[in-house]
């Protein structure tokens, strides 16, 4: 299914949440409002790498990131075969795969359309509306 959110658009595989698609999509409205930092939705976190990343993810509050590193060492694994995981995270935005990011300060990948714009403008918003400060903005070409 497809939600927007901040005018990108995500594709989430919603046979991986519990819940309707239009309880997904209320939910998806009210994180873009600001009235929601994390989802209440039950999702099916798969066996493996992946869902130990996803599981990882969902960890990382609200306004904050994670190196892919980070969560590499947490999962014992490592960051490249991270990145890849979170490229599989079936529902990005529910499983905050936006937070994870690179330690040279380059955002890395992100699977929505429009990539890496996408991830940033998410990252962007949500550091405004937590008062977190600055997130680290550079493209991956930046380096």
């Amino acid at each position: 299914m497809k939600v927007s959110v901040l005018s990108h658009t995500l594709e989430l595989d919603a046979t991986h949440v519990a819940e309707s698609p239009a309880e997904i999509r209320d939910q998806v409205r009210a994180y873009e409002r600001g009235d929601r930092r994390a989802f209440e939705l039950s999702v099916t976190i798969p066996d493996g790498l992946t869902g130990d990343v996803m599981a990882a993810m969902t960890e990382i509050p609200y306004g904050e990131t994670r190196t892919y590193g980070e969560i590499a060492s947490a999962v014992g694994s490592a960051p490249v075969a991270v990145g890849q995981a979170c490229g599989r995270n079936p529902v990005p935005i529910v499983v905050p795969c936006h937070r994870v990011v690179g330690s040279d300060g380059g955002l890395g990948g992100y699977s929505a359309a429009e990539g890496v714009a996408t991830k940033r403008r998410l990252l962007e918003f949500e550091s405004r509306q937590a008062g977190t400060g600055s997130v680290q903005t550079r493209l991956p070409t930046d380096r």
